[in-house]
């Protein structure tokens, strides 16, 4: 296959290092030529992705922000083959999806909304690693009328990537659920880590403090721009957060033992029930 990456950042990085591990051509653009120069040097990427090679792609990922991601689309909607698959690999799917299928429809490519459950505290090519989905979910957000026939083609051109599950859902289920399972977990951890005593932490820490401050270190355009498209599921998971915070604080602040006691005791529950003991 000839495999098109826009992107070769983290994640646009690490497909390109799958589908080159397996064989496949691979073909890349990124913003900083000196970054898509290193992946040519080092084996990765054949050759550019430009409007010459656009073409001759049997699949094309959009490993870019949202916003970004359209703005490539409509500039080369007219030179993607009709043969040809494209997948964003975005964090917030109903921006992209609400462009990109009008986009294909119109063109007669197909575009398939994608999102690689997987990741790295650390951002860029330098981090990237040909292992990085292997046996990890992969969500994706078919457009309308999807079909098992265009399941099967997907499954197929994503093998090379090695994921674990793949998972079907609707644009706005994906961004309900990432408000709570990614974007939360960012903002928890980066505001946590703003206490004045994270300075002082060193010799006091261990595996609780690096399990919730891991995702602190992040790639703040990007996930600014994520969270202010998902602004409503985000807004409404804060708020549930926010209640729950209090109820923690007002039973600190009455030395409440049994209301703390039964507060903490039912997070642990709920835990067990969602994730198993």
């Amino acid at each position: 296959m000839t495999i098109g990456l826009v992107g070769l950042g983290l994640i646009g990085g690490s497909m390109a290092k799958a589908y080159a591990a397996e064989g496949h051509t691979v073909l890349a653009y990124d913003q900083n030529s000196t970054i898509a120069g290193f992946a040519m040097l080092d084996g990765t990427v054949k050759g550019p992705l430009d409007e010459d090679t656009i073409g001759s792609c049997d699949l094309i990922f959009l490993a870019i922000p949202p916003e970004a991601a359209i703005h490539w689309l409509r500039e080369n909607a007219g030179r993607i083959a009709g043969t040809t698959l494209v997948m964003d690999l975005c964090g917030t799917k109903r921006v992209v999806c609400h462009a990109a299928f009008p986009l294909a429809a119109q063109f007669g490519f197909t575009f398939v909304g994608g999102h690689p459950m997987a990741g790295y505290h650390k951002s860029g090519y330098k981090y990237a690693k040909s292992t990085l989905f292997k046996g990890q979910p992969m969500v994706l957000v078919p457009p309308q009328g999807f079909d098992m026939g265009l399941l099967d083609r997907v499954k197929t051109l994503l093998e090379p990537a090695g994921f674990g599950k793949l998972s079907v859902t609707t644009a706005e289920e994906h961004d309900r659920m990432i408000a709570f399972t990614s974007q939360m977990c960012h903002v928890v951890s980066n505001a946590y880590i703003k206490s004045p005593t994270a300075r002082m932490h060193r010799g006091f820490s261990a595996g609780s403090y690096k399990d919730l401050t891991r995702v602190a270190w992040l790639n703040a355009d990007m996930w600014a721009e994520l969270m202010l498209e998902n602004q409503d599921f985000m807004l409404s998971e804060m708020d549930v957060l926010l209640e729950n915070l209090q109820k923690y604080r007002t039973a600190l602040a009455n030395n409440d033992f049994d209301g703390l006691r039964d507060l903490l005791q039912e997070g642990k529950v709920i835990k067990e029930e969602v994730d198993g003991r």
